[in-house]
């Protein structure tokens, strides 16, 4: 009998200590199995973070290409425009030439006529010379005209050349220009101005707005037309809203000559 006892018991403790035994393993494997749940969460999240750095990174690289091609483009559009600007500036001076030629000769012709009169001339001759001195005189008009014409070109041209070869150049404008404000746009923060390319407004000059000796506004030159131009306010520059009559004089005049 005290056997049967001895063994119920062992047989009670061994079943105890399998117990225990099996509740520690199963908890182990509960820990095993969560790092495994969390290992392969991160696993995933750390693929998606990849697959989300490549695509990232083929944008950069795509955005970096189509940057680097309107680079090129605009760099082969710049050297186009500085090849355009030097061959008109040449063309220009070679107008210019001509000119200079041209009045040499009318000048060396009117010297003949003058010499021609001092030795006196017959009259039958008289009509001949004097529509040759009309002619002459409209030719050297008709010059002097293309004369304004070739230099206001020939600046537009330079100013141009210089832009493009000095970002931080300014453009400057005639010392005594002084204009009027004839339209005035507050939307859209534009003027139309009643001086242009006559009076030797240049494209990006500069303009300072004022009524009645106060600074209203600085504009830039956008559109150069004969007696008229366009410009816009520019930014951090408009102190009040402009109006028709303000006055306009150069922001940066050009040195006397």
């Amino acid at each position: 009998m005290f056997i049967r006892i001895c063994l119920i018991v062992a047989i009670v403790a061994g079943l105890a200590t399998a117990g225990i035994s099996f509740i520690k393993v199963k908890e182990k494997i509960d820990v095993v199995k969560s790092q495994r749940d969390q290992e392969k969460g991160e696993k995933e999240t750390a693929q998606k973070n990849l697959a989300s750095t490549k695509k990232d990174l083929a944008k950069t690289e795509k955005e970096l290409k189509d940057t680097k091609d309107e680079l090129a483009s605009a760099q082969q559009e710049r050297d186009k425009a500085v090849a355009d600007a030097a061959t008109q500036i040449k063309r220009a001076g070679q107008l210019k030439d001509e000119l200079d030629k041209t009045v040499g000769e009318r000048d060396k012709a009117q010297a003949d006529l003058a010499a021609w009169a001092a030795l006196g001339i017959p009259v039958n001759q008289v009509k001949a010379v004097i529509d040759q001195t009309k002619e002459l005189l409209l030719e050297r008009a008709v010059l002097l005209d293309e004369k304004k014409v070739l230099m206001s070109a020939n600046n537009r041209l330079d100013n141009e050349l210089r832009r493009y070869r000095d970002k931080d150049y300014v453009v400057p404008l005639p010392s005594k220009l002084r204009g009027t404000v004839l339209v005035a746009d507050p939307k859209w923060d534009f003027v139309i101005l009643d001086v242009g390319d006559d009076q030797g407004v240049l494209e990006f000059g500069e303009l300072l707005v004022n009524r009645n000796g106060k600074l209203v506004a600085k504009v830039i030159v956008r559109t150069v037309q004969k007696g008229r131009s366009i410009a816009n306010v520019m930014p951090g520059w408009k102190l009040g809203d402009i109006t028709e009559g303000d006055q306009v004089i150069p922001a940066h005049p050009a040195p006397a000559s």
